[in-house]
């Protein structure tokens, strides 16, 4: 009985013969999955063997009989259309995941451009803003949503344990205290200018990394964050409406998002939980810890108060739009959750880029925003940053990750050429 191990991009083969047989047709095995087997018991029988398809090695095992041990040999014999048929198959999944993942992002864009154009309205209606309210009642209404899509079966609902929401509690404070600083900073300032400095969120990632857990990164990342930091602090210098309650809103609500980020990469790994039902949790958490606090500090009389003068200022229209901020506010956070079921952290951080220069342009034209040539230089600078930050993370990752396969490849073939060894050990016996 003869057969043939060669090396593969998966591991290491060679030929081998049974002694004194007469050779015919040699096999190619390489590793895959489980089909037939191959048996090499004590006493060799004079056989040829003869394949017109190679054989795909699954296992090699060791079985301890008597004084001797048998090896068994799992493979399967292949396919030779499969790869080409395989490859063809990828190439298209591999284009429909892109057109599913442009929408994800052209929804996710479009959809928080109309929040931050009500919600900015919704705060200027008010004769005081109230970003308290605003803030939970954005939280509610998604809330709402959710429950009834769970109750009705629109969407699958989320097993979950105790140990779940224990894990889920600190990335809802953070969550909650970047909601309302986010909100605050919006009813002080313009929204561009809001999101001009929530550019600089990067900077506080490797900061906080750097200094509270220890992480180090090249030179290029560092220096990705002096246009950032450069850009922003000249953005905020030349702002003709700054306000400093608007501008450490906007501060604040960048270092709890990136605590946010940071509690939730340790709190849910190995949780098997989708991306929108994870959202709809955390909304859920977050409007439990906001409500005291919202009615603490401003409280229902203002809120009444409040909403009567806006009804009878603006009319009507003022409850569709608290009612379209909520809404929007909670599909375009479900939305880009749910991209991250579809794409890495990287990639969503490029896609994060966009999408503040999307609500930077249109805010201006919206609102009518006057804005210095120095003010809008700040903010192409501190984007740029952001994205160059965006891209030098990106390398740095392929890098990891291309180390970390070869490590593994080189691995597997000296695992694979100990069975080798082993199995030529036992036939020279």
């Amino acid at each position: 009985m003869s057969f043939t191990i060669k090396r593969s991009g998966l591991g290491t083969c060679m030929n081998v013969t049974n002694f004194g047989l007469h050779r015919r047709s040699p096999l190619t095995i390489c590793r895959s999955s489980f089909s037939p087997s191959l048996n090499l018991g004590n006493k060799p029988e004079r056989t040829n063997l003869s394949v017109s398809k190679p054989l795909h090695i699954s296992s090699i095992e060791s079985i301890d009989k008597g004084k001797r041990p048998v090896f068994q040999c799992k493979a399967y014999e292949a396919d030779k259309s499969q790869p080409i048929e395989a490859a063809a198959v990828e190439v298209k999944s591999e284009a429909a995941k892109r057109v599913k993942i442009g929408i994800y992002f052209a929804t996710w864009w479009a959809l928080n451009v109309v929040f931050n154009i009500y919600n900015k309205k919704v705060l200027n209606a008010y004769p005081y803003p109230y970003p308290w309210l605003t803030s939970t009642l954005s939280l509610a209404c998604g809330s709402l949503m959710m429950l009834i899509s769970w109750a009705t079966r629109i969407a699958e609902t989320p097993k979950t344990d105790f140990e779940f929401w224990k894990t889920l509690f600190p990335v809802a404070v953070a969550h909650t205290i970047g909601h309302v600083a986010a909100t605050v900073s919006m009813s002080k300032v313009a929204v561009s200018f809001t999101h001009i400095i929530k550019s600089g969120e990067p900077a506080f990632s490797v900061l906080v990394s750097r200094f509270l857990l220890g992480e180090t990164f090249p030179p290029s990342v560092y220096l990705s964050l002096v246009p950032i930091i450069g850009g922003c602090a000249l953005a905020a210098v030349t702002e003709l409406n700054f306000n400093m309650t608007g501008f450490m809103g906007a501060m604040i609500s960048n270092f709890a998002f990136v605590l946010r980020n940071i509690f939730s990469k340790k709190g849910m790994k190995g949780k098997s939980v989708s991306g929108m039902n994870y959202y709809a949790c955390l909304s859920l958490l977050s409007l439990l810890i906001l409500t005291p606090f919202a009615v603490a500090v401003e409280g229902p009389q203002m809120w009444a108060a409040g909403w009567k003068k806006a009804l009878s200022e603006i009319g009507p229209q003022f409850v569709w739009w608290v009612a379209a901020q909520s809404v929007f506010y909670h599909l375009y956070n479900q939305v880009s959750y749910m991209s991250l079921d579809e794409i890495s952290p990287l990639t969503f951080s490029i896609g994060n880029t966009m999408k503040r220069i999307s609500v930077i342009v249109s805010s201006i034209i919206i609102f009518h925003t006057p804005v210095q040539p120095v003010n809008a230089l700040g903010a192409a600078i501190a984007v740029l940053g952001t994205f160059l930050y965006s891209q030098f993370r990106r390398t740095i990752s392929i890098m990891n990750k291309s180390m970390e396969c070869h490590l593994k490849k080189n691995y597997m073939q000296k695992h694979e050429e100990k069975w080798v060894s082993r199995i030529l050990m036992y036939h020279r016996r």
